[in-house]
């Protein structure tokens, strides 16, 4: 399988973002559920949020190499049977998962950020606190989290009904593609 993206096809580094993404952004919504719940006293009150920061500022960097990956390696041509509607659709759902997923991660970051201090991620690194001085950032930016997590989750979810839709209902080879499978 090759690298890039061809015409008719994703590539291989476009395909791997892709799931990885989709996993992390499950794994993250599901995370931050349960450690809402969590007390003081439990030995994962302090593991499961470093866990979640972390992860959440990798998925920030695969993020932007994503974008950037995308002007160098562009999106297989639209396929034919895709009318007017389909094509309007599927770019306004995509500018939308992408604003989501940029808009959750910087809202956490402020959260994180808002009282001066570094995230460390995983021991391996840190980033730097660069914006503090947002009255109630924490709040606001956690409203925020909250807010624009559920509206990914939405908005993944009914990406994924619209890949099911076009396999199973039109036929067509939007699903394939993105599973490595080349069709016309």
């Amino acid at each position: 399988m090759r690298l890039r993206n061809s015409p008719n096809g994703y590539g291989l580094i476009t395909i791997g973002m892709h799931w990885i993404v989709a996993v992390a952004v499950f794994g993250l919504f599901g995370l931050g559920l349960w450690m809402r719940g969590l007390d003081y006293y439990n030995p994962w009150y302090q593991t499961a949020p470093d866990i979640h920061k972390s992860v959440g500022l990798l998925l920030l960097g695969l993020m932007l190499l994503r974008v950037l990956w995308r002007l160098y390696s562009p999106a297989p041509h639209v396929l034919p049977t895709h009318g007017r509607a389909t094509r309007l659709a599927t770019r306004f759902g995509h500018a939308a998962l992408y604003l989501a997923l940029f808009g959750v991660m910087i809202a956490g970051y402020l959260i994180s950020t808002a009282e001066g201090r570094p995230i460390p991620v995983f021991g391996w690194f840190e980033v730097p606190a660069l914006i503090t001085s947002i009255p109630r950032q924490e709040d606001i930016a956690g409203l925020l989290h909250e807010y624009l997590a559920w509206a990914l989750v939405i908005l993944s979810g009914l990406h994924a009904l619209a890949a099911l839709k076009h396999h199973f209902i039109d036929r067509d080879a939007t699903l394939v593609r993105m599973l490595g499978r080349e069709r016309n």
